[in-house]
């Protein structure tokens, strides 16, 4: 074994091999593989091992078309050729008509990434599957390509490949520890001595919080007991004379693949179990849990339906072994939260269907700092503090049992909550507020009518948009009071700060006191990273000068990171987060100015306190930091509140906006407004796909500056040209919204995608964002867009709609 390595990667199932294979795909040979046991001892050796195009984003489409094909290049290569059976084709049933409602939309989804999936009815699944009753069944959602792949040759042959291209494999080499140096080096020590490397890679399966808690970390990664049984021979599929799709069943919880003249049929019943929450036997490696057939009872019965062939056939073997999970399903592929130089690759709940995709991603990122497409889905700094194993736990049951149950459109499940609060969240739920969740924490989605109300979840339009409409319509033409939890707010103090933050931002910084200013920070690829308030706070007995920086609520790890990796060794800056101390209560419309004046000392006018200003007061007795700010297009103040003092505050906006007619309002509200006005959501429509140019961020670009992180890169994207605007759509439907992920077309072709849309209630549009093809990206432009199955004339219209002037926002 080599004492030194570029990049060492821990583990050697499907997460290990692939990143290994596909950094030496990006050009790093230098690179090592080690494994406390054999290759694909872990979850990977009995994996059912299905690899479907099927994804709910674009971004995991991507990466599991990437599985397919090199899949297909692995089954084809004459020296090592890999046991794939692709092409069966696969189909997941549905009996609702809302969940056929998600089939359509996902297929238009993944038309826009080149896969081609079907939506049927319940009789053609039957056609295509001839062993399903088609009792309680609307149809189902068709994919080609699905299939599956031994586990086994697929990992030996990456790691082959990642051999004859220089990479090492160490073999029954347990790694006992790792080290960082000053200078943010590794070492890693193992029971065959040390290996110093640069960077350091965890694919440790169901063993990943091992290696974190060498690294000082821990992920909100939880594993679960799965099981799946091998039948016999079943007469029925040999008389279909091919072989049979996959089959995945929302309706009954299972899943089905031929196994040779067989079935193997896996499980997701309600009565399902954690796996090794108080620790890993050592020993365990290639290795099972007893069999416990007995919880499966009641899902079997389900597959006893759908399925009666099954009635007639025995149990060859039984399978029940850990799998891994998330908070939110999806992996944690990226950079190790805190951690410089550390990725990981884990948490792969569908490790070897999605497992070639998921390498390449973290190969990119590591070799080039990005991946080809925006990654953040997988981002492991997308969950924050509150992101503990026991949480992950709840949640992993919690999608166990919905398994092939996708997210409805503004659905927040109950496991794990509440997690984070505010001390107005059981004010805020006793006043009618129906609570969704942002990054853990409790925030407002609207104020229900009554306790019992509850709504209809779907993809079309519901009861609650009328609700919806009602709370804008209080905005618009009196004043509304909402809360925001969980807003990322770093405070900024030194004497090089705006110096600081002139180099990572692409545009003007404001550095007058007692002003606030918005600004872009980009990729050395020029493309969009981070988008950020900036507050200048001028001193006061509560400190002296300082620096607000204020960004979206699931940032709060990603911006430090790439706060901290981009200072000087001789910089006189430090950052401190507020984003737990802290809450804001947003003051919005015409009335806004009278209730902050009732509520709070001081000159609140136009003129002394004009729109982009920040100024320290009291709100009652509560103090707070005043913002006039605006995410809704109406005048509006940003109070932000230590949480000790946010009750008084609240109370006494409560009592100011009383004359005023003042409303409670929830965020899809504010998501109507800001889509109006042409506001953007980070990883909605700001991704690292695209430059400030085509995200139509042109104003706040400052190309003749001296520099700034991306400035080279992106003179020459200008060079070249956009590849995609952004525009606006003004959308000809009332049934349902254009929904993020949606294809947009001319003349049948797809010519660009929607980030983010929803009904305009000031307006009245039916508005969507969209990345187009430049030719088409004009204000007038016709297209169509896809809304659940429906190809929907939708025409280009200048962004920001409603007061485009900003007199509102400045009244």
């Amino acid at each position: 074994m080599r004492d030194q390595a570029r990049v060492v990667v821990i583990g050697g199932g499907i997460a290990g091999c692939s990143a290994l294979y596909h950094l030496t795909r990006e050009g790093w040979s230098d690179v090592m593989l080690i494994e406390r046991d054999e290759l694909t001892s872990g979850t990977t050796w009995h994996s059912a091992a299905q690899v479907t195009n099927f994804g709910m984003n674009q971004t995991m489409i991507g990466l599991k078309s990437h599985s397919i094909r090199l899949y297909q290049e692995l089954r084809d290569d004459p020296d090592y050729p890999v046991g794939y059976n692709y092409g069966d084709g696969g189909i997941r049933l549905a009996n609702t008509q809302a969940q056929m409602d998600g089939y359509r939309h996902f297929a238009s989804v993944a038309a826009g990434m080149g896969v081609d999936l079907e939506v049927i009815d319940a009789d053609e699944c039957a056609r295509r599957h001839p062993l399903i009753s088609t009792d309680n069944l609307l149809g189902g959602l068709w994919d080609p390509t699905d299939g599956h792949i031994d586990p086994a040759q697929l990992c030996q042959a990456l790691a082959r490949r990642a051999r004859l291209a220089g990479a090492e494999v160490n073999r029954h080499t347990p790694v006992t520890g790792l080290t960082q140096h000053a200078d943010n080096t590794w070492t890693v020590h193992t029971e065959k001595g040390d290996v110093r490397c640069e960077i350091v890679v965890n694919a440790g399966g169901y063993r990943c919080n091992e290696i974190g808690a060498m690294m000082g970390v821990s992920h909100p990664v939880a594993s679960m007991e799965h099981q799946y049984f091998l039948t016999e021979d079943i007469p029925a599929i040999a008389e279909v004379g091919h072989r049979i799709p996959l089959l995945r069943c929302p309706i009954s919880d299972y899943y089905s693949r031929q196994e040779k003249g067989g079935l193997l049929l896996g499980f997701y019943e309600q009565d399902c179990r954690p796996w090794g929450m108080d620790g890993i036997d050592p020993k365990f490696s290639n290795d099972l849990c007893p069999d416990d057939l007995d919880r499966i009872t009641d899902v079997l019965e389900g597959a006893f339906a759908r399925m009666p062939a099954l009635m007639e056939t025995g149990i060859r073997s039984v399978v029940n072994g850990p799998i891994t999970y998330t908070i939110d399903g999806a992996p944690l592929v990226g950079p190790v939260p805190g951690k410089r130089n550390a990725f990981c690759i884990i948490g792969l709940r569908a490790g070897l269907g999605e497992g070639g995709g998921h390498g390449w991603l973290l190969a990119q990122q590591i070799v080039h700092g990005e991946a080809q497409y925006d990654t953040w889905v997988i981002d492991p700094r997308r969950f924050t503090g509150h992101a503990s194993v026991e949480l992950t736990s709840l949640k992993a049951i919690e999608d166990y049992r919905n398994e092939f149950r996708f997210h409805f459109p503004h659905e927040h499940r109950p496991a794990g909550r509440p997690m984070k609060t505010t001390p107005l969240t059981p004010v805020l739920v006793g006043e009618g507020a129906h609570m969704g969740t942002v990054n853990g924490w409790e925030r407002i989605d609207y104020i229900k009518p009554s306790q019992e109300f509850e709504e209809t979840l779907g993809f079309r339009f519901s009861e609650v948009d009328a609700i919806v409409g009602e709370e804008v319509n209080a905005v618009a033409t009196a004043v509304g009071l909402t809360e925001v939890s969980g807003f990322n707010r770093f405070e900024l103090t030194g004497m090089d700060v705006h110096n600081f933050l002139d180099r990572m931002i692409c545009g003007t910084v404001t550095k007058r006191p007692g002003r606030v200013g918005l600004g872009y920070l980009l990729n050395r690829h020029g493309m969009l990273k981070a988008e950020a308030t900036i507050a200048n706070i001028p001193a006061s007995d509560r400190g002296g000068d300082r620096v607000w920086y204020g960004s979206a609520a699931a940032s709060e790890f990603h911006d430090m990171d790439w706060l901290r990796s981009h200072l000087g060794e001789d910089e006189d800056v430090s950052i401190r987060s507020l984003t737990n101390a802290q809450t804001i209560l947003v003051l919005a419309g015409p009335k806004a100015r009278e209730v902050l004046s009732q509520a709070a000392r001081g000159d609140w006018s136009r003129e002394a306190f004009p729109w982009l200003s920040v100024r320290e007061a009291h709100i009652g007795i509560a103090p707070a930091t005043v913002l006039s700010v605006s995410f809704s297009g109406e005048l509006a103040y940003e109070i932000h509140v230590p949480n000790e003092g946010l009750y008084a505050a609240y109370l006494a906006l409560r009592r100011a906006g009383e004359p005023h007619g003042l409303k409670l309002i929830g965020s899809r509200a504010v998501e109507s407004m800001r889509l109006e006005k042409g506001y953007l959501h980070w990883k909605a429509d700001i991704l690292t796909e695209f430059d400030p140019f085509e995200t139509g961020l042109d104003r706040f670009v400052k190309i003749n500056k001296a520099t700034f992180v991306g400035k080279d890169a992106l003179l020459q994207r200008m060079e070249a040209g956009p590849t995609r605007r952004l525009v606006t759509l003004a959308i000809n439907s009332d049934d349902a919204p254009a929904l993020g992920g949606a294809s947009v077309r001319v003349d049948g072709r797809i010519i660009g995608t929607v980030t983010s849309g929803g009904w305009g209630y000031r307006t009245n549009l039916n508005l969507a964002y969209a990345f187009l093809e430049p030719d088409f990206a004009v204000p007038g432009r016709e297209t169509t867009v896809d809304i659940i199955g429906e190809r929907v004339s939708a025409r280009v219209i200048e962004s920001g709609p409603y007061d485009p002037d900003l007199a509102r926002v400045r009244a």
